[in-house]
Order: C-alpha cells, then structure tokens, then sequence
C-alpha cells in the first residue's frame, strides 16, 4: 500500500493531499528513510511523522485498502509520542 493511502486509511492523516504533502516535505520516514508518497508500506514497518516538534512513531500491524473509522487505531501499534532521534 501506499505511504500516503496508509496514513489517510489508519487516520494518522485525516486527508490524502496532506498526507502527500507531510511526505514530500520530509517529515515521514519508514524504518529511518525518508520517504515519498509513493512508497510501499508492508506489514512490521516503523513509521516515523514529524508534526512540528512533535515526532509520532508506530508500528504498522495491517494495511487494510478500506477501514471504518472505530477500527482505524488497529492497523498500528504506537510506540512513541515525542523522539528526539
């Protein structure tokens, strides 16, 4: 699945544009590489987004193309809040 599909599906990002942006801008990465809106994300990768200083890191349990709402929060796993790395 896409980056940006993922994070507009999981609801991290409430809409895909800006998910796509907060990609092409450098504040998302997938186990520590920066990544493009394009890029696949698979099941056991660590998602890092930068919201401003703010860095939220998860783990990715499921990348489901369609999800209801209440069940959005059980495609990942959160890890951290705030990281400074």
């Amino acid at each position: 699945m896409r980056l940006d599909k993922f994070l507009k599906v999981s609801r991290v990002i409430k809409r895909r544009t800006v998910a796509a942006e907060a990609c092409s801008g450098g504040r998302v990465s997938i186990n520590d590489k920066v990544c493009k809106p394009s890029a696949n994300v698979k099941v056991g990768d660590i998602i890092k987004v930068a919201f401003g200083d703010n860095i939220f890191t998860f783990k990715v349990l499921k990348t489901d193309e369609v999800t209801k709402k209440e069940n959005a929060n059980l495609m990942y796993e959160i890890l951290g809040g705030n990281d400074e790395s």
